[in-house]
């Protein structure tokens, strides 16, 4: 499995919120299957490769249209081959080392 950090921002969809937008974005995440998480900075997706390149234009698709017509979109994979990763396998990692005694 990899992981896909993404950030879509929809350019001149009028006033600064993308609550809205991000709603929308989250609904076509929980169609697609796949596990994901929202943060405050974007969204990470766990999957293949593949379905996270197809994700990511759908994310990115989504928000063309009457009110929009520039998309701004931050991708970010992380396709590890050596090992099974999954959404917080990372800082899981990083939480561990931190309460472990120095070494």
């Amino acid at each position: 499995m990899a992981l896909l950090d993404i950030t879509v921002i929809p350019l001149g969809a009028g006033g600064s919120g993308l609550s809205a937008w991000v709603a929308g974005l989250e609904r076509l995440l929980e169609e697609s299957g796949l596990s994901f998480r929202l943060n405050d900075m974007g969204t990470i997706v766990e999957g293949s490769a593949d379905e996270l390149f197809e994700i990511g234009r759908k994310l990115h698709e989504h928000c063309f249209g009457a009110e929009v017509a520039r998309v701004y979109t931050v991708i970010k994979i992380d396709d590890r081959r050596d090992k099974q990763v999954a959404i917080g396998d990372k800082v899981a990692s990083v939480e561990a080392r931190k309460a472990a005694p120095d070494k």
